[in-house]
């Protein structure tokens, strides 16, 4: 990295440190002794937005009206960034938990955040029983009648582009009986791609659509109505990107 790219990263993600311990310790201290722990709720609200805020990013969103008012649902979003989940702390309803990696359980504060509000931690690049037990936490925090959000890509993409889905979050909203609520966002892949440790400084407006609640398919063959989610949530998220996604502007002609 040069010194500037080194500069870039410090002015941005020396503040988010500062931050994410703050409002960690806000969420540790006093999320035990409110009601469904309603301060690590206010904290993650507000760590999201003065993140973004810090950034300097400008979210746009749309579709609030989709969000169901009660009962258990499962946000599933496209997957561009590490920014992601700030932007759509920002903006998401609901007390809603995520699917983390179990490694980022570990970091501090905001690893102790996710443990102590009841966050899902996943392994990743794993299958079989241990993805299994995934789908089962996944069903209880629904159960309990909690919102979950997933990234069912299950990894940031590497063009932008939409990866297919993997399997968990609809098995999950199956044994769960809540609909899907899908999500599309564009943006924070031309701010920060996979591998990058600094978010672009020219790119700044990031767009959020949530659509209509997919409902879960008429009984039946499990693997069947898995699928059936499966496609119909990826031609639900395809068709809300569409109408958001900005390609990137041309280099200028230098000739």
């Amino acid at each position: 990295m040069s010194p500037a790219e080194i500069w870039t990263a410090a002015r941005q993600w020396v503040p988010f440190a500062a931050r994410t311990a703050g409002y960690g310790m806000i969420s540790c201290l006093l999320g035990p002794f409110t009601r469904n722990h309603a301060a690590s709720l206010w904290a993650m609200r507000r760590w999201s937005l003065s993140s973004v805020a810090g950034l300097g990013i400008e979210v746009e969103s749309s579709g609030m009206e989709n969000v169901p008012l009660h009962g258990p649902y499962v946000y599933c979003s496209n997957h561009q960034s590490l920014i992601d989940i700030l932007v759509l702390g920002s903006v998401l309803p609901g007390d809603y938990k995520w699917a983390a990696k179990r490694s980022l359980m570990r970091v501090p504060f905001i690893g102790w955040h996710l443990r102590l509000a009841g966050h899902v931690p996943v392994d990743r690049g794993i299958g079989g029983k241990t993805a299994d037990e995934a789908v089962e936490r996944f069903a209880r925090v629904l159960a309990e009648g909690k919102p979950l959000l997933i990234f069912p890509e299950g990894t940031r993409t590497l063009d932008g582009a939409i990866k297919p889905f993997k399997a968990g979050a609809f098995k999950a909203a199956l044994r769960g009986d809540a609909p899907i609520v899908p999500v599309a966002l564009d943006g924070t892949f031309q701010m920060m791609s996979k591998g990058d440790v600094r978010a672009d400084d020219e790119r700044k407006i990031v767009r959020v659509r949530i659509g209509a609640p997919i409902p879960l398919p008429a009984p039946g063959d499990e693997k069947e109505r898995i699928e059936a989610l499966r496609e119909a949530t990826s031609t639900a998220m395809h068709e809300l990107f569409a109408t958001i996604h900005r390609p990137p502007a041309p280099a200028p002609d230098r000739a």
